[in-house]
Formats: C-alpha cells, structure tokens, sequence
C-alpha cells in the first residue's frame, strides 16, 4: 500500500485594513437620497463600472466603505460572497450596495436585477440587510429594491 505524503494545511487570518477615510458631515443614512450622495462621491467620475458596499452600524451610521469590484465599460460580475466579506469584515448590521453605468443609461439590467435579488437571499441567511441597491450617475439614481427588483 503506498503512503500517502501529508498536507501542508495554511494557519491564516483575516484583517480589514483602513486605506484612508473620507468625512461624512450628514453622519447617517436616512434616505434613499442620503445613499445616493455618498456613493455618487465614488461612482460618478469612474470610467468603468464600479461596485460599491457601504457598511453601516445599528444607528444606519456609515462606518466603512469598499469598492467591492470594478468592472469594464458595461458589466461588473458581482458575487453576494464578496458584498457580504466585507460587510462581514467591517461588522456591518446593514449594508447600502451601488454601482453606476458609464454609458448614463439607467436602465437595470437582467444582471443588476439578479444581484439585488441574490443579495436579499444572502441577507436573510447572514442576518445583514441590504438597504438600498442603487444605480448611480450624475444627476439621478435608480433604486432597484424599490422597484421590486
């Protein structure tokens, strides 16, 4: 019978790591237009598509920030898995998620639309809720959990 060799097996841990900070003067989210000036400051100037998770705290107070994933010019692949790292790692009780469209055309697509629906599957089986998804540019947003999507 042949030995099998052993497994090297990694000992490892998980840290946030603070990048930098920005200053929020409102202090709290308490609308779906507190959410779209904070994560406009993130999204708007982006060339490419970029998925946004903001960590919130039990008083909805913003307390970190992640550019969960950039994408091309017209798609991001977006996991629940990696929204919810890092609402996991940033101790989140809830969390506000957005992403624009370099295009400016509003329009949620088929996969923007599956995102917000897989999200609030994950939020119910790890008990962090999903606020608000929006789709940011310039001058507006669009809300895809208060479209029903």
């Amino acid at each position: 019978m042949k030995r099998q060799s052993a497994k090297r097996v990694n000992i490892v841990s998980l840290k946030l790591v603070k990048e930098s900070s920005v200053l929020y003067k409102k202090r709290r989210i308490t609308s779906l237009e507190d959410a779209y000036k904070l994560l406009k400051e993130f999204l708007v100037e982006s060339d490419r598509e970029r998925f946004i998770v903001v960590g919130l705290d039990t008083k909805n107070q913003p307390t970190a920030i992640n550019i969960c994933h950039v994408g091309s010019l017209n798609a991001s692949v977006v996991h629940p898995r990696e929204v919810m790292k890092a609402a996991i790692l940033s101790n989140a009780a809830s969390i506000l998620v957005g992403h624009n469209h370099p295009s400016q055309d509003p329009t949620p697509s088929r996969e923007d639309i599956e995102v917000t629906k897989r999200l609030v599957e994950a939020e119910k089986i790890i008990g962090i809720d999903v606020l608000y998804h929006l789709i940011v540019w310039e001058e507006r947003f669009v809300s895809l959990k208060e479209k029903g999507n």
